[in-house]
Parts: C-alpha cells; sequence; structure tokens
C-alpha cells in the first residue's frame, strides 16, 4: 500500500445491513469508522456462536484484518489446529496431512471471530435481532424497509450480507434457484465427545461417495466436531425442521466403518446441526440499485472457496470505495463490483473439489486421493501446495482506503 489518502466521512449516509454472521459485522466495523450510520438486523435471536473454523491465508487477509484492528485478537484465539491423518476403517493413518495445508495461517472458530467484531461494533452500531426484512422499496430519496417485526424504516442503502440463502438477495434479485449451483454433495456439522481423546488434531474416514471427520480443534478434552459429507442427487427438505435432516444423515451413512456408528449415536443428541449442500452463488451482478450483496450472499461457496476471506476482504472493499466517493453510492458499488468480481471467482473455483476430497465416488478414487495427498504432504511439495492455495487468496490489488 502507497500513501494513505484523507479519511472521508460517511457520517450522513444511513445502512442497513442483513445478517450478523462475518461480512455483516465485518462490513459494520469498516463503516462506523468511518463514521457511517450502520444498522445491522438478524434474524436469530442472539449472536450465534461455534459453528466450523474458518482460516486466513496470506498477505491480503492480512492486511486487511490488521487495518481492521483484529490480526493480533484473532491471533491470540486461534485454534492451533495441528495435524490431520486420513485414515483406515480400523483407525490406521493412511496419509498425514500438515497444519497448514488445512487451516491457513491462522485459524479462528467463525463464532468467535463474529464475537471479536461484535465487541467491536456493539456501541457505535444498532444491532437488531430477532427480526428480518420483509420488502425493499427504491425510491430517490432511499431505501423503504419493512420488516417482520419492526417498524418500517428508511435507509440510503442495503448490503445482503445473509449468508447462501440470502433473503436480501430474493427480495432484490430474485428466486435463490436463478444463482445457486449445487455441486452434488451435502455437508453436516455438530459437536460430539471428544471419544477419540483427540488434542487439537483430526481424522477422515472416507467410503465411495460418503466421509465422517472428527476434530479437536480448541483443546477441550471433553468435546470434538464431527464432519459428514455424502454424494448425492439435489434433496428436497425443510431447511428448518432439524429432525428429517438428522433421519437422513442416518439413512445416508448407515452401516458406515470406522467412528460412523458413535457419531450417529451423538446426533441423535445435537443440538447444534448445521445441514447444508455443498454449493456456490453466482449472480450476474452484486449491485441493483441502493441494494449491495456481501460475501456469501453473493459469491458464497459452501467449503473450500475461503469464502470468510473473501467476506471478509469484499467488506473491507465495500466500505473503502463508500469512503473514497463520499458516499456517493453508484460509483462506489461500481468499483467495489469491478474490484471484488474475479477475486471472488477465483476463489470460487478451487471450492468445487471440496466434496469429491472428502468422498470420493470410487474405492479408486480413494486411493488416487491418499497417494495425491501423500505426495502433496512431503515438505518440499507442501510449501508449493501453500502457495497455491494463497494464490487466489492474494489475488486482488488492495488500494489506498481512508483510515
Amino acid at each position: 500500500m502507497t500513501q494513505k489518502t484523507n479519511a472521508h466521512d460517511l457520517s450522513h449516509l444511513t445502512v442497513l445491513v442483513s445478517g450478523a454472521s462475518i461480512a455483516g459485522p465485518a462490513l459494520a466495523l469498516n463503516l462506523a469508522r468511518l463514521g457511517a450510520r450502520v444498522t445491522v438486523v438478524e434474524k436469530a435471536a442472539e449472536l450465534r456462536g461455534g459453528g466450523f473454523a474458518v482460516d486466513f491465508r496470506g498477505h491480503v487477509h492480512r492486511s486487511v484484518l490488521t487495518a481492521m484492528g483484529i490480526w493480533d485478537e484473532i491471533h491470540a484465539r486461534q485454534t492451533h489446529m495441528g495435524r490431520q491423518a486420513v485414515v483406515d476403517a480400523d483407525g490406521t493413518p493412511r496419509v498425514d496431512l500438515p497444519a497448514e495445508m488445512m487451516s491457513g495461517d491462522v485459524e479462528i472458530f467463525r463464532g468467535d471471530l463474529a464475537q471479536i467484531m461484535y465487541e467491536r461494533t456493539k456501541d457505535s452500531v444498532e444491532y437488531v435481532f430477532g427480526d428480518s426484512i420483509t420488502s425493499l422499496t427504491d425510491t430517490s430519496q432511499g431505501m423503504d424497509v419493512t420488516f417482520e417485526r419492526g417498524a418500517p424504516r428508511r435507509f440510503d442503502l442495503v448490503v445482503g450480507a445473509d449468508g447462501l440463502h440470502s433473503n436480501t438477495r430474493r427480495l432484490a434479485f430474485g428466486d435463490e434457484s436463478r444463482y445457486l449451483r449445487f455441486f452434488d454433495h451435502y455437508v453436516a456439522g455438530f459437536d460430539i465427545p471428544n471419544h477419540l481423546g483427540l488434542d487439537r488434531t483430526g481424522r477422515v474416514y472416507s467410503e465411495p461417495g460418503r466421509a465422517v471427520a472428527i476434530g479437536n480443534y480448541d483443546g477441550d478434552p471433553e468435546r470434538a466436531g464431527a464432519l459428514l459429507v455424502f454424494r448425492s442427487e439435489q434433496l428436497t427438505y425443510d431447511r428448518r425442521n432439524v429432525t428429517a435432516q438428522k433421519q437422513i444423515l442416518m439413512d445416508r451413512f448407515a452401516g458406515m466403518g470406522w467412528e460412523a456408528p458413535t457419531v450417529l449415536k451423538a446426533l441423535e443428541q445435537a443440538d447444534d446441526l448445521y445441514f447444508d449442500a455443498i454449493a456456490q452463488i453466482h449472480v450476474d451482478r452484486l449491485t441493483k440499485g441502493r441494494v449491495a450483496l456481501l460475501g456469501d450472499a453473493g459469491y458464497g461457496a459452501t467449503m473450500g472457496g475461503m469464502g470468510t476471506g473473501v467476506a471478509i476482504v469484499g467488506a473491507y472493499v465495500l466500505a473503502g470505495e463508500l469512503a473514497l466517493a463520499g458516499g456517493d453510492f453508484g460509483t462506489a458499488f461500481a468499483e467495489y463490483e469491478t474490484r471484488i468480481r474475479d477475486f471472488a471467482k477465483g476463489c470460487q473455483k478451487i471450492s468445487g473439489n471440496a466434496g469429491p476430497f472428502f468422498a470420493p465416488p470410487t474405492e479408486r478414487r480413494i486411493r488416487s486421493r491418499d497417494r495425491m495427498y501423500r505426495v502433496l504432504s512431503s515438505r518440499p511439495l507442501a510449501r508449493f501446495f501453500k502457495k497455491l492455495t494463497e494464490k487466489a487468496a492474494t489475488d486482488i490489488k488492495l488500494r489506498d482506503y481512508p483510515a
């Protein structure tokens, strides 16, 4: 980065952000530091904790997190996840995967990252939990917004940062079916007892078309996380019906070896199940009138596409462009679109292999995967592989945004 420009005051700008996971608080943090009046609306009743571990890679992620003032705190709360192993049905390791291959430069639980940004913004940003947007009307004076529970309000801008199944995107851009690309796999995650006694390590076991992974990310001797991946045709199910989702998993993983029966037993009692398709979002454009899409809502990938890193960079760029444009959203949105689109697409390209990595379709493919990763995990090639994974994460030139 070169010489800094003068700060541009955005105190005249009112922005509604839908979603309080990662992208929403990240944008709120960046905009609030520039003086904008930000409201974040979140359908959940409170900030959601837990979730998968997310990682950051390369100098671009570090530069943005440092500029946001949260790099040191992320390091202080990182998982310190170690090596992970692909195992046989009896638990014998077949491939040992270095930590940096799976966990990047620094890794943190999604919920911890959200908490860090929430704590930094809760006194300068209005958070509204337990509510959601029901309609958007773009006018010459602003965006008129109605809510499921709250009174109607007007904002200068609305940003959809509400995930892969974005309600904001549906209201402003049309039905999800136009934008979601299904990648022939589903993924589930939930906490289980740490019956293997893992300590910041993980195990992955695969059979044709399905996989079970168990990992301990935080050193808690009592708790571990389970990850289930399976190959499937696209399913029709109620995303709010957890019982039905558990039954899908029970059926799909019945008869599987290794620790699958123990994991399925824990699933019966799990109250934190995450279940979704491995999919990507591809929109024709990221902005429409006074509405912009950020993070998974605009360029999401369920696994392997460094979605958290892309969301953080996207939030930084969107806020920075609004500052450089003095709040002129037409100019700022056009620059945001230009600068983020190719970067996001590059990260999405590497996410298409997440399903086949965990759950190759045949025994032959499983053996082929193991051979490939055995070679890649050797010390010389591990460094080369790390550079390859960082290429997409660093393929953007950041402008000099106001501090």
